[in-house]
């Protein structure tokens, strides 16, 4: 099953997704904060915890595992973008179904963003200029990796506003919209063994991912990164 028709660009959306963490100061401040200021002043934290931490520099996936998973997905409505990814055949699904659904494609994502960290190396994000209408609730932030000897590339975010905030619901990558590719790959799957057949390959490649993580030479930090990372 083909997720995804342009992954390698993930090696560098990954970094782009890091502008989307949100400061702990509570949901309810994240509410109040611009998406565009939102985007801009957090992107340097995290830039900031990627050079400094020796053991993500050295691969350290369990390491980078978390840092996704807690401060990178919470930003998504993975509710809206598994439903939109699953298109027409979402409304046939049972509650169950849509649960298992969003349940793996979360998990996908994580290791997908979690494999575009290792590759991090200085990228510069540069933020396009943004202007929304007072009350609006749906915008588009506009930002693009730079890369030393190679076309900058443009990652836009669909973000929406909720009572927690605005959250992510698609990422386009290069005019490549995420959820319009899985929508084509997921009916596709659906279309030959129906809904709980694409849950069973969401599972199934999820599991093979975690095998080869398990797998893969841990990091051997050095005692003087010990020393810096408790």
């Amino acid at each position: 099953m083909k997720f995804f028709a342009g992954a390698g660009k993930w090696l560098v959306a990954g970094l782009a997704a890091l502008s989307l963490l949100v400061v702990a100061h509570g949901q309810a401040a994240g509410a109040d904060v611009a998406p565009d200021v939102l985007v801009k002043t957090t992107t340097q934290e995290v830039v900031a915890i990627l050079k400094k931490d020796k053991d993500i520099q050295a691969g350290d996936t369990r390491k980078i595992y978390e840092l996704v998973d807690a401060k990178i997905l919470p930003n998504f409505d993975f509710n809206h973008m598994t439903m939109l990814a699953v298109g027409k055949y979402w409304p046939r699904a049972t509650p169950a179904q849509r649960q298992l659904l969003i349940q793996e494609f979360r998990t996908l994502l994580v290791r997908t963003y979690a494999s575009s960290l290792t590759a991090f190396n200085n990228q510069a994000i540069e933020f396009k200029p943004f202007s929304m209408a007072p009350e609006a609730t749906d915008v588009t932030v506009q930002t693009q990796v730079k890369q030393p000897g190679a076309q900058p590339i443009p990652i836009d975010y669909s973000m929406e506003k909720t009572p927690f905030g605005w959250k992510v619901y698609d990422v386009a990558i290069d005019g490549v919209s995420l959820v319009t590719n899985y929508r084509s790959s997921f009916g596709s799957e659906i279309r030959q063994s129906g809904i709980d057949g694409l849950i069973r390959t969401l599972a199934s490649r999820n599991q093979q991912n975690a095998v080869s993580q398990q797998e893969a030479p841990a990091a051997a930090p050095t005692k003087k990164s010990r020393s810096t990372h408790k």
